[in-house]
């Protein structure tokens, strides 16, 4: 068994007076993919964005291996190995293709590290062929899924160890998410990267996930392999629905 890169425990999040995340507690293995499900307001984005360190957390603890997160500024949190691709892309619209992934590097390039930033650049054009198609193209011009790819490509020029996604395929065609998943799926394989996946679509995320958590009001109600999730049926009514039959 793998050891834990990712462990959250008894972790509260508040946003004034309203408690957003619950007494949360989960972890994450090194190589694997794990889905967070669950409804609008649940507290899957918050939950990201707390171990991102854009949100702090009320208690509890988060570490990563053995470094604790609480108190670590986002910057310092990217350079200990985390990437966060938001919800709804957040490419510099302006800015080239080029210009957006070599930003995803910000972290290392004060370390003169350009050599490397180009190689992984090229590693980046490689994996989605596109990104090198549109390369001096301005991010904002690029259909949803191009961009979908575009941010995955930044957060990876970090050299991130845990890729945290929010809702990959929001407002993208079945086909470009079946692709970005593949992708994703491609990411754990070939460069043994880790995520932790938020998606609205419970079914496309359990369906390339190890294990996952359902999440409700702010809780983890419930957790499993995937394969155990999909056969729930709680899960199936609360998250599935037909989708199931397909």
């Amino acid at each position: 068994m793998q050891p834990t890169l990712l462990s959250l425990k008894n972790m509260d999040v508040f946003y004034g007076r309203i408690h957003a995340v619950r007494r949360a507690t989960l972890h994450v293995r090194q190589g694997e993919i794990v889905a967070l499900i669950g409804g609008n307001g649940a507290g899957k984005t918050t939950m990201l964005c707390t171990i991102s360190g854009l949100i702090r957390p009320g208690q509890g603890s988060i570490l990563f291996g053995d470094t604790d997160l609480v108190h670590r500024s986002p910057e310092q949190i990217v350079r200990a190995g985390i990437s966060h691709v938001p919800e709804g892309r957040l490419v510099f619209s302006p800015l080239s293709v080029e210009d957006n992934l070599r930003l995803g590097a910000y972290t290392r390039s004060r370390f003169r590290q350009r050599a490397s930033i180009a190689e992984d650049l090229e590693i980046m054009f490689a994996m989605f062929p596109v990104l090198r198609e549109r390369r001096t193209q301005a991010a904002g011009t690029l259909s949803g899924g191009e961009q979908q790819m575009l941010a995955i490509g930044r957060a990876l020029m970090a050299r991130p160890r845990l890729l945290l996604l929010d809702e990959p395929g929001m407002g993208l065609a079945p086909l470009v998410v079946k692709d970005i998943f593949r992708h994703i799926v491609e990411l754990r394989d070939r460069l043994g990267l880790t995520v932790l996946l938020v998606e609205q679509n419970a079914r496309s995320a359990l369906k390339i996930a190890d294990r996952g958590y359902v999440l409700e009001n702010g809780r983890v109600i419930l957790q499993g392999t995937a394969d155990e999730l999909l056969a729930n049926r709680d899960v199936q009514r609360a998250y599935l629905g037909r989708e199931l039959e397909e």
